[in-house]
């Protein structure tokens, strides 16, 4: 009998033991084997013959034998890729963020790539990487694997997927030109006065702040309409909170404040503006009063202003929703609105542990509704609509100095 059929009992048991119990057993049946014990388990089983004598030395060591749960000692074994590589993990970001699905500026960490692209787009950028490996980076990075959400309210996949990524090539473009890239939107309304708002916040046990019954606005003192611009590429945010009325004009106007108060000292050499806005509401793609306010705001601030429109119904990617209004709305949940200043100062205390800061104001200035724009208002326009989805991507140049602009 040959020595390759003289022992299978024991080497089906090897497969069921750890690597610190296998080499022990290895090096049992060498010292059982006698001379050439060694040689003939390293055949059999593939050891090393390093690895069979430090088994050896372990049986021979009565210290070495004690309980332990450690297979090495400290520090021993072989290091995480992301510890021997350590770009790996801003690469697989990139990788990530180019690839988010339906999301044009990489907000939402769930992807449609399959780890084995993933670990194939990684190996081309010169890491040594397996898809298993790329899994758990994903999930150590926060990625998991998501359902489908009901999030999407119509209109034509092929277009929307078109858009989303015409987007994100007008963000990269803006940001490699050191251009402001900011993203827009209206917050709900809100109740001001001592009315309950949705959530729980720690206070002393059975002391809970008394709220009204009722949620009827004669109750309270106002209404506060917030609208967000959020500097993309500064994970900087400001809110400029209005008591009339949600209008072109009034999204405009906060634009109009976040230049004045931040964008032109952060961007002095600016030589555009990239708005990225929903499709409907105060600056939507059909209203006309949202292209004549632009049209005024850049002959002010002499640049180009370009506006990308997220499809109809895909109001829930723009990315102030998720990057600054979902934190706003944990900072002052449980928090009744009682006055405008509490509002600010809720606001204004939003922050992240990612750098996030929010400045809020107060826009006191009642704007008109229903205000009605002729043919010739809109022949006025220096207005530029993209080859793409013209109805949704259009840059506004500044008029010259001469054309008559409105007071």
């Amino acid at each position: 009998m040959n020595e390759h059929t003289q022992y299978p009992s024991w080497l089906k048991a090897l497969s069921g033991a750890d690597e610190v119990q296998a080499r022990r057993f290895a090096a049992a049946k060498a010292l059982e084997l006698g001379w050439g014990g060694i040689t003939k388990v390293v055949k059999l089983t593939g050891m090393s013959h390093t690895t069979i004598r430090k088994g050896i030395h372990e049986l021979q060591s009565p210290d070495e034998l004690k309980p332990s749960n450690r297979l090495r000692k400290p520090g021993g074994g072989r290091k995480k890729i992301e510890i021997k590589d350590p770009r790996i993990a801003e690469d697989i970001e990139t990788i990530m963020d180019e690839n988010t699905a339906g999301d044009p500026l990489s907000l939402l960490k769930w992807t449609n790539k399959s780890t084995y692209k993933i670990a194939e787009e990684l190996n081309r950028r010169g890491h040594k990487i397996d898809p298993d490996t790329a899994g758990r980076l994903l999930k150590s990075g926060g990625f998991s694997l998501q359902a489908n959400v009901k999030t999407k309210e119509g209109g034509s996949a092929p277009e929307r997927d078109a858009q989303f990524r015409y987007i994100n090539e007008q963000a990269k473009k803006f940001t490699a030109q050191g251009d402001p890239v900011i993203s827009v939107d209206a917050k709900k309304k809100e109740n001001v006065g001592e009315f309950k708002n949705p959530g729980r916040t720690w206070r002393k046990t059975e002391q809970p702040m008394e709220v009204n019954v009722y949620d009827f606005a004669s109750l309270g003192v106002g209404k506060a309409i917030p609208y967000g611009i959020y500097d993309v590429n500064r994970n900087e945010g400001m809110v400029n909170v209005g008591i009339s009325h949600d209008t072109s004009e009034f999204a405009v106007e906060s634009i109009r404040r976040w230049w004045f108060m931040f964008g032109k000292d952060c961007y002095p050499d600016a030589s555009g503006l990239l708005i990225c806005a929903d499709g409907g509401g105060s600056n939507g793609s059909r209203n006309k009063g949202w292209k004549l306010f632009l049209q005024e705001l850049s002959d002010q601030i002499g640049i180009p202003i370009t506006v990308c429109h997220y499809p109809p119904g895909t109001s829930k990617w723009n990315k102030i929703e998720h990057c600054m209004f979902s934190f706003i709305s944990m900072n002052w949940r449980g928090q009744p609105l009682v006055s405008y200043e509490t509002v600010i100062k809720l606001i204004g205390g939003t922050a992240t542990n990612k750098g996030l800061s929010v400045a809020a104001r107060i826009d006191e200035r009642e704007y008109e509704k229903g205000i009605k724009f002729s043919n010739d208002d809109m022949a006025q326009l220096q207005i530029q609509p993209h080859s793409l989805h013209p109805k949704w991507n259009y840059s506004i140049l500044p008029r010259d100095a001469g054309v008559h602009e409105r007071s």
